[in-house]
């Protein structure tokens, strides 16, 4: 039995920018009880090689040919046994090669098999398996041999629901027979957008059921926003955990909420991610990004934050004081000492970027509002 318990669990999502190093170590303080990392490619991995970063106590996956580049960071000490490593992979070989080298690292390695983003399902990987399922099976087995009995770590996959619940329970099935510890199931069809209402009816309850019969933990992803939600599944539906995606990028404080007007002021957790990011020495550009999606677009902090080019602006912003003149930086000396840690091109064209990734947070209490009924006795999201 591997020492990572999955079940009792509220954890936060893999997520494409904002499940960096900080937000995953604020999401830990903040109540979380595990957190994935975002997709990582299996190719991208097995060129990196393993770096112990004393100065912040951290372990490093950088790429040698490429100036170091950081391809991912995990804390020493906060992250030890609660870090799952997901996998972008569509390969059996290529899958424990990747997994691997991070396996000692990290508690569980998790098979994406669930995002229909491009990034995702080029050469047959994301919610691609879900198409290949002797494949997603093949996958699933080798990384259980191969890398998860030899390491004593959980392997687990996320999937999402088919077009009917016959053909969901069916790969259900399969699955769970591979030996993995775990399934995230996104409530969500392939072709469905976050905005649209998760599924959950006919599905949650019968997918709950089979990973119960065969000793594997369900984890319910879709429309969960605080941890009072994760009693709510386990009632309703059976699951054993849930996951946070959306509302944990708005406002990382619900791991510790009951109820949605509970979560800390936003500009609080914005603070903290931001101290956090310095303190890992996280790569400034994504700290920008994973801040645009906590402050208010209209708040004057938003636009200063925008306008930072280095941590130390980003402090004086939130002090109400203008950023240092870019002459008086040296060129920007903290950029260039910054741990490198470049963003891929299709990770620049998502959707919420192109239409302002300022307004995040009043995009979530929309959503909100449009999703609460009377089964799940959700209030209305706090801090606007």
């Amino acid at each position: 039995m591997p020492p990572l318990n999955y079940s009792g669990k509220l954890v936060l999502a893999p997520m494409v920018r904002t499940g960096e190093l900080p937000m995953r170590l604020c999401a830990l303080r903040y109540g979380a009880d595990l957190v994935w990392s975002p997709e990582i490619v299996d190719k991208k991995i097995i060129g990196c090689k393993r770096i112990v970063n004393e100065k912040i106590n951290c372990i490093d996956f950088v790429l040698p040919e490429k100036d170091n580049t950081v391809v991912f960071r995990t804390h020493r000490y906060h992250e030890r046994n609660k870090i799952i490593f997901q996998l972008g992979t569509a390969s059996p070989e290529l899958a424990v090669q990747a997994a691997t080298i991070v396996a000692a690292d990290v508690a569980g390695i998790d098979v994406n098999s669930g995002c229909p983003k491009h990034f995702s399902i080029h050469s047959g990987m994301g919610a691609a398996l879900l198409g290949t399922p002797d494949k997603l099976v093949a996958i699933l087995e080798a990384l259980v041999k191969q890398v998860g009995n030899k390491f004593d770590i959980g392997i687990s996959v996320k999937i999402r629901i088919l077009d009917t619940p016959e053909q969901t329970f069916d790969l259900v099935e399969r699955l769970v027979k591979t030996g993995i510890c775990a399934l995230t199931v996104h409530c969500r069809k392939i072709p469905m957008r976050p905005r649209e209402r998760a599924i959950r009816d006919g599905y949650l309850a019968g997918i709950a059921r089979i990973c119960r019969q065969a000793g594997v933990a369900c984890i319910a992803n879709g429309d969960v926003y605080c941890r009072g939600d994760l009693n709510v599944l386990k009632d309703k539906h059976g699951v054993d955990s849930a996951m946070i995606a959306s509302s944990a990028e708005a406002n990382v404080s619900c791991f510790s909420a009951e109820t949605t007007d509970k979560v800390r002021h936003w500009r609080e957790v914005a603070q903290e991610i931001l101290t956090t990011a310095v303190e890992v020495d996280n790569h400034t550009t994504n700290t920008k990004y994973v801040l645009g999606r906590i402050i208010p677009g209209k708040d004057p902090l938003y636009r200063a934050i925008m306008q930072s080019h280095s941590h130390d602006d980003m402090n004086r912003a939130f002090q109400g004081l203008p950023p240092e003149r870019q002459a008086d930086l040296g060129q920007g000396t903290e950029e260039k000492g910054n741990a490198k840690r470049k963003i891929d091109m299709n990770e620049l064209v998502d959707d919420v970027v192109r239409s302002g990734i300022g307004h995040q947070r009043q995009r979530m209490a929309d959503l909100h509002s449009s999703l609460v009924d009377g089964s799940t006795g959700l209030q209305q999201l706090a801090s606007r």
